[in-house]
Parts: structure tokens; sequence; C-alpha cells
């Protein structure tokens, strides 16, 4: 029996990378979506196609009711969860923090924290051994921004990230022994549908000549790591945060 992975925000990036890689390896994938529905079932349909297993569901895992109902479809169409990869993330625009409404911070916070708090507990409810599951892996796509500080004007999706770095350490110790595994993942300057808000392909030409090692970095270079974390040869890893970035 194929094991399951959900991937939040898989309809784009990173998380359709993660999610197209975990397919073809042979999991069982749950491709979460918020909107657009299209796009994650074309993500659905390259799984399907290269002989995999794959399951469009739409939530908004910023809030917590959606979240819930997304772990308890995926039980019922596919099985229990044996890995969570959090990657749901916006930026929305950018924004100086003098100039910053509480309505831009909020969304951003809802879906890149809240959104890994919700989806992690419900995660833990049927992994934790303390619950009766069989353990798990829950890998947190982070930013290289929350070492950084991210591009002008853009703290508050700086600060999100931050945010799940020290969720990510602090979860470790709370249930280590509970045989879950999570670590995190720090991208740095991928190229994505993400950098549109600030510029795009223009903002990644810019910014890849100062990357130490010459150049922007590919979704399924991220993904490739998420699926080392995920597997048993990184059965060690634990409370580990990757930046994936270039050596920026």
């Amino acid at each position: 029996m194929s094991k399951v992975m959900i991937v939040t925000g898989a309809s784009r990036g990173i998380g359709a990378a993660v999610a197209r890689m975990a397919g073809a390896r042979g999991y069982a994938v749950c491709v979460n979506y918020a909107s657009n529905r299209d796009a994650a079932d074309r993500v659905v349909a390259d799984i399907e196609r290269a002989g995999g297993k794959a399951l469009a569901i739409g939530a908004d895992v910023s809030d917590s009711r959606q979240a819930t109902e997304l772990f308890r479809q995926v039980d019922e169409k596919l099985g229990r969860v044996d890995v969570l990869v959090n990657n749901a993330g916006v930026i929305i625009r950018p924004c100086r923090v003098d100039e910053m409404e509480p309505a831009l911070l909020e969304r951003v916070f809802a879906v890149n924290t809240f959104s890994v708090y919700y989806c992690t507990r419900e995660a833990v409810r049927r992994m934790s051994t303390r619950h009766g599951g069989a353990g798990g892996v829950i890998v947190q796509m982070s930013s290289s921004a929350a070492r950084h500080g991210g591009v002008p004007d853009e703290t508050h999706y700086a600060g999100s990230k931050g945010a799940i770095d020290s969720m990510t350490i602090g979860l470790a110790k709370e249930i280590g022994r509970e045989g879950i595994r999570v670590n995190g993942v720090r991208p740095g300057m991928i190229e994505t549908e993400i950098h549109d808000v600030h510029g795009g392909a223009s903002l990644i030409r810019q910014v890849a000549p100062t990357v130490p090692i010459g150049r922007s970095g590919t979704a399924d270079e991220v993904a490739e790591t998420v699926m080392w974390l995920a597997s048993d040869a990184a059965s060690y890893v634990h409370g580990a945060i990757i930046d994936v970035s270039g050596g920026r």
C-alpha cells in the first residue's frame, strides 16, 4: 500500500514540484489548493500520466475548519497521512511596515503561519504514537527570508517564515518521542510564480548574480530536499532547517 503525502498549496511552484516528485516515487498524493482548481487538476493529471496516484482537494488551510476537513477527506479517500508538507504560502504584495494594513498582515500570517499549526495539529493527531498512530514525517516550508529579511518591503513575509523556523525547532522537541520527525526547508531565490508580485523574472535576474552559487534555483531542487527529508535516508535528521538557497 502506498504511503500518503499531503502537500498544501500544491497547485503551483514548489508545492506542485513536490507533489509530482512524490507521485513519481510511489506516494499517493493529496494536491491541496485554495482556489485554482484547474492548476491542481493539471498536477494530478501529470502524476497519473506518469503512473502515480493523486487527488486534488480544495481547502483554505488558513482556516482551522477547512484544514480539519482536508484531513478528513484524505482519511476517507487516500488513507491516513504519512508525510505532511506544509508548503502553502503567500506574499500578496510588498509593503513597508509603516504602511502596513491589518488585513494584509493578518492574511499573510494566516496562510503562512497559522495554516502550519492547523495542518500540523491534524497530522499529529493521526501520526503520533500517543494517539495510536504509526509515526510520520512533517516538513515545513520556510524561506531564507527568515534569516536575511527578504527583499525590500517584505518584513511581513519574512516574519511569517521566521515563526515557522521557531515552531519547527519547538515542535521537534515536543513530539520527537512520538514517532514523528519534523524538519524545515528554507528555499532561497527559486524560479516560481510567488515572485510575480514584486517583479517576477526581472527580480530573479537581478538577484541571481548575487547568489554565491551564481544562479537562481528551481522548484525541483527544493523538492529533492523535501523528498530526502521524507525518506528513511534522513531517519536521524530531526529539528533541522535546511537551506536550499545557493549559499545566499
